[in-house]
């Protein structure tokens, strides 16, 4: 059989090992890949900047498609799916990825505001993968959690559908987090979902998260919305980010909340697997020796506000004011310049899963960063 040929995004972290004994890799940037580079390939794999339709590979041999992100409005599955073309998605992998990247700025807010944790609700809107595991660290921390996901609802309505609640309600929070795709048709579209009139109805205390999709809120009405707190990792037309939006924005952030070192290797891994299975190859496990060792083990005392404690510890593993910082300009244009220089070269973040932290005489608190995922030593 002649020897296969994959074109893999470059961003796409140990992509060499994992995948060269399927066939010759091509590593392009994903914006770049073009139909001519796709022409005479089997597989493609790429992240959320490739346009995977038909004007890419409508004159390609390519017969599987994966991403390892799991944003789909890149994909036209419909037409993948009228060329026979195998398509796979790694759904879920960046979910704690993104999770801890909102649960760490809502304890920044609170340390810096001095905020007590469990006095503060979170609307989560969406709760799939990401919004799932949302809850969970919120409720950890003491947040009191309101859920509004319809399609959930509407699929769960024979379990009782008592957990979660309309938008307008989930809207009444201290903090509302969006974890909804963008969808434009269905039942329930969430292209602008908070509109004008709902972002108006909102009041200049609460805290306004958008880590999922540009699109989900209205930007031009974002910029009039009364909220002070804006906390955007995710907007339209990126890298072109809107001037008068990026200046409201309280943290602003270029689309990484999911860009976790170890979130990235589970989106590759599952993409492999597909392959492999796909393709009926066996797996290999060479590829983790090339993984980076675990960070020291660090210490944490407590405090009398839990929301001290655990931005003392947090912000050891990540602050996303550097992220904020890192796209910073004189000017909108250098913003843009920055905002995609630094997804493509972003510095390494591990989850919590990977951070070892010295067991403190406080019982509760051991038992609060074992649920929060960090290992005890």
């Amino acid at each position: 059989m002649p020897q296969r040929t994959l074109v893999i995004d470059d961003a796409i972290p140990y992509a060499d090992a994992l995948f060269s004994h399927l066939g010759q890799i091509k590593r392009l940037p994903g914006k770049a890949i073009s139909p001519k580079d796709v022409a005479k390939a089997d597989a493609l794999i790429v992240r959320s900047r490739t346009q995977v339709n038909a004007d890419l590979l409508a004159d390609s041999q390519v017969s599987f498609v994966g991403s390892t992100v799991v944003g789909l409005d890149h994909i036209d599955q419909a037409w993948l799916k009228t060329q026979g073309i195998h398509f796979y998605s790694a759904q879920g992998c960046n979910a704690n990825s993104v999770a801890e990247y909102v649960i760490t700025n809502i304890v920044r807010l609170a340390s810096q505001n001095q905020w007590r944790l469990s006095d503060l609700s979170l609307g989560i809107v969406g709760v799939g993968h990401v919004g799932s595991r949302l809850q969970t660290l919120a409720e950890a921390v003491g947040l009191t959690c309101l859920l509004n996901d319809p399609p959930r609802a509407e699929a769960e309505k024979s379990e009782g559908t008592e957990n979660f609640c309309d938008l307008d309600t989930a809207l009444q929070a201290d903090i509302i987090s969006l974890h909804t795709p963008l969808t434009d048709d269905g039942d329930w579209p969430t292209r602008h979902l908070l509109d004008r009139q709902r972002l108006a109805g909102l009041r200049p205390e609460q805290v306004l998260i958008n880590a999922a999709r540009g699109g989900i809120v209205d930007e031009s009405a974002w910029v009039d919305a009364p909220p002070q707190f804006n906390l955007i990792d995710c907007w339209e037309n990126e890298p072109n980010i809107r001037a008068d939006l990026y200046r409201k924005a309280t943290l602003a952030t270029p689309h990484i909340a999911g860009h976790a070192l170890d979130a990235k290797i589970k989106g590759s891994l599952m993409v492999y697997e597909q392959l492999c299975q796909q393709w009926q190859i066996p797996t290999q496990d060479d590829w983790r020796q090339q993984l980076p060792t675990s960070p020291q083990p660090m210490a944490v005392t407590a405090k009398a506000l839990l929301a001290d404690t655990l931005w003392s510890l947090l912000q050891s593993c990540y602050d996303p004011q550097e992220d904020d910082a890192a796209i910073r300009a004189k000017d909108i244009q250098g913003t843009h310049k920055k905002y995609e220089y630094y997804r493509r070269h972003y510095p390494v973040r591990r989850e919590w899963s990977q951070h070892r932290v010295q067991k403190t005489p406080d019982q509760k608190l051991n038992n609060l960063l074992i649920q929060l995922g960090f290992q005890l030593v």
